[in-house]
């Protein structure tokens, strides 16, 4: 449910974060922008060792052959010793199953900060549909096995997964072993089949099916789609200034002549630009297969299994897949491990390849934010000699204006994956519940932003505003379980531009969740200007099937606005009939807007929604309940108790209770009001209190 409006009062939102003069007085604003570029530099001599104690006045740093000030010289210390034996665990393992592997995000870094300093960073991609059931299971057994005898106190370990939907990040870079293995014991041999290379050469085999389409057509699509991901795989890593290293497991990826190629040097050259290298382990391991092939592939047909062209084109089929292995490692530095059942030790090969290396930064002397390609040459001073191995280049940032499709959605996920938020909008959020079953809940979600923030322009002779949605709700164990993506655009006539100025814009969606601890992060975004407002809450939705004590009820929604639901601005959902019959909120085609600040004027009427439930009895029990209104510990007001003898037909014996309280007799001030609900029959009860403002 998705709804977008402009709320009829004038009063103003919660104060969450705002950059701007509120009284919008005249005041001079001097801007300055500086990029922060970040490099990271290993230096070894002659022998392979690596030269430490170098600093700002060892080194020169062009870009575009233009010479650059060196701002600092980190040196990132990551001795290891050949042979180095991981210190034993303090506590035994404490290994757990998921029910379901959730997506994380690798964290960005903050501009200038360094969150991993004396850290190796080692990211474990899987890609399920290049490997088999046996060979995903040796995969895995390695990467456990690293985790628990090899892996040092220096090392960080990210987990990415490839199943041919997407690339997901199963842990983001941590040094908690637990953690660590509970995934990779989680992760299910045999996920993300179907996607696997079939051949049409001299190998293939004679199943004896009618003539079909070409398999190499596919096969196209499909390698493609795999080096796509390694490629995303590689930009989620260029958020971080230090090396990273990733670890490809995988059975080969065979091109298909010429068609592959673009797709190869675009994952090669993002890798290259993030700073990360590959380091391809082959999970087939050593292989001695038969001439024609092994039992699991049919007999070849032709001519071909006669003269030893079916089993050459075996043999060539296996090694072109290794070569491109070979490809993605030679040319962003890391090497390929091929040959070998002891995947362990291409883990162990890319770990001893990052030792001590330099994080240079300075700040660029070209100030344009045109998004070009900036290519940077570093060199030793003096008679300092030694081979320097770096980032080539970078991209420069860009204006919000010029950006493109893609990168302003990288930017709202760049945004939605920060830990610190963003103020530039104001946002003020509500997040009510309502039981639905004995499992699950509706969690209705409303957010305000102010109007007079969001910027308009004139598009097909009338004034809108575009604002851009995303969010996503995180358990008790960081795992994502629902998320929310809008671009909203909302038409405005002459007189609701005019009055946008002076009212909020509310956008309300709603979730279906278990009971539980969560933490929602919700962005917004006027897509005018690109300003971003962040808002970031934890919210626990209880378990009312355990309740005995006292009646149980959902959330009291209080507002002050009921619209038609054609009133609305915008509203996603293509029939109205939908929406009533799963948001508590709509009756009878009437929308409750909830107030989330909770202010109210005395010239307009307060509505109070909310739900009983009498799961337990055998048939609905009349209720009574009534509203009070406290000022200085002493009751101001109350409302004439209302009965309620009928609920809705369902297991819940939900019972609705709705008041309409007049404020206009009632001083301007702060209150609390309380809602009181009681069971004569059952002699239970519950109350609701909360604090609400009037105002003129």
């Amino acid at each position: 449910m998705l709804c977008v409006l402009l709320c009829a009062s004038t009063l103003m939102s919660q104060q969450i974060g705002q950059n701007a003069n509120p009284e919008g007085t005249s005041t001079a604003t001097f801007k300055s922008t500086t990029q922060l570029v970040v490099e990271a530099v290993t230096v070894k001599d002659k022998k392979g060792n690596p030269i430490e104690g170098l600093g700002v006045k060892d080194f020169t740093i062009t870009e575009n052959g233009v010479l650059q000030t060196i701002s600092f010289c980190d040196h990132q210390a990551l001795p290891i010793t050949p042979g180095e034996a991981p210190p034993a665990p303090s506590a035994p393992e404490d290994i757990n199953v998921f029910y379901r592997l959730g997506e994380m995000h690798i964290l960005p870094e903050a501009p200038g900060t360094l969150r991993y300093q004396d850290r190796r960073l080692l990211a474990m991609y899987f890609d399920m549909t290049a490997m088999s059931p046996t060979e995903q299971m040796r995969a895995l057994a390695a990467a456990q096995k690293f985790i628990r005898t090899q892996m040092t106190p220096a090392d960080l370990v990210a987990i990415m997964r490839y199943q041919g939907s997407g690339v997901d990040v199963l842990q983001d870079f941590t040094a908690d072993h637990n953690r660590l293995l509970s995934i990779l014991e989680t992760m299910i041999v045999g996920e993300g089949q179907g996607y696997g290379e079939s051949t049409d050469d001299a190998s293939t085999a004679d199943t004896g099916a009618a003539f079909g389409q070409d398999d190499s057509e596919f096969n196209i699509f499909n390698t493609d789609r795999q080096l796509a991901a390694l490629q995303t795989a590689a930009n989620m890593l260029a958020q971080l200034n230090e090396k990273k290293s990733l670890l490809y497991f995988a059975s080969g990826i065979t091109l298909n002549g010429l068609d592959n190629q673009a797709q190869l040097h675009a994952t090669i050259d993002s890798a290259i630009r993030a700073g990360v290298s590959f380091w391809p382990i082959d999970a087939r391991g050593l292989t001695a297969g038969a001439p024609l092939g092994d039992a699991t592939v049919g007999s070849p047909g032709g001519v071909g299994m006669y003269s030893g062209t079916s089993a050459m084109a075996v043999t060539a089929d296996f090694k072109q897949s290794q070569d491109t292995l070979y490809a993605l490692a030679s040319d962003t530095g890391g090497k390929a491990f091929l040959d070998n059942n002891d995947l362990g030790k291409g883990i162990v090969q890319a770990q001893r390849a990052v030792t001590s290396y330099y994080l240079l930064g300075y700040y660029t002397s070209n100030t344009a934010l045109d998004g070009k390609f900036r290519r940077i040459k570093i060199s030793l001073n003096g008679s300092l000699t030694g081979d320097l191995d770096y980032r080539q280049g970078y991209f420069a940032g860009k204006q919000f204006n010029k950006f493109n499709a893609t990168d302003k959605e990288r930017q709202l996920e760049d945004a939605l994956m920060l830990e610190d938020p963003i103020t530039e909008l104001t946002i003020a959020m509500e997040i009510d519940y309502f039981q639905l079953n004995r499992a699950e809940y509706f969690v209705p979600i409303v957010v305000k932003i102010p109007g007079r923030e969001l910027a308009l322009a004139k598009r097909g002779g009338a004034e809108h505003t575009l604002i851009d949605f995303i969010g996503e709700i995180k358990d008790n164990y960081g795992m994502t379980v629902s998320n929310v993506r809008d671009k909203v655009n909302i038409k405005l006539s002459d007189e609701t531009a005019q009055q946008l100025a002076k009212r909020p814009v509310e956008y309300d969606t709603g979730f279906t969740l278990l009971p539980g601890k969560y933490m929602i992060k919700f962005l917004a975004r006027d897509d005018e200007t690109g300003r971003i407002g962040t808002y970031q809450t934890n919210f626990v939705i209880p378990n009312l099937n355990k309740e005995e004590q006292r009646i149980a009820i959902s959330s009291v929604v209080l507002s002050s606005q009921r619209v038609d639901l054609k009133e609305a601005l915008y509203n996603a959902v293509k029939s109205k009939d939908r929406e009533e019959a799963t948001n508590p909120l709509v009756v009878e085609g009437q929308k409750l807007i909830p107030s989330v600040t909770r202010v109210f004027s005395k010239s307009r009427d307060m509505y109070i929604y909310l739900q009983a439930y009498e799961q337990t009895a055998p048939a609905a029990q009349p209720l009574v309940a009534f509203v009070s209104f406290y000022q200085a510990q002493k009751k101001t007001f109350e409302t004439p108790p209302i009965e309620v003898t009928s609920g809705m037909n369902n297991r819940l014996k939900t019972m609705p209770l709705t008041f309409n309280i007049p404020l206009s007799n009632l001083a301007p001030g702060e209150y609390q009001c309380q809602v009181t609900v009681l069971d004569p029959t059952a002699q239970r009860s519950a109350y609701w209190r909360a604090p609400v403002m009037l105002v003129p």
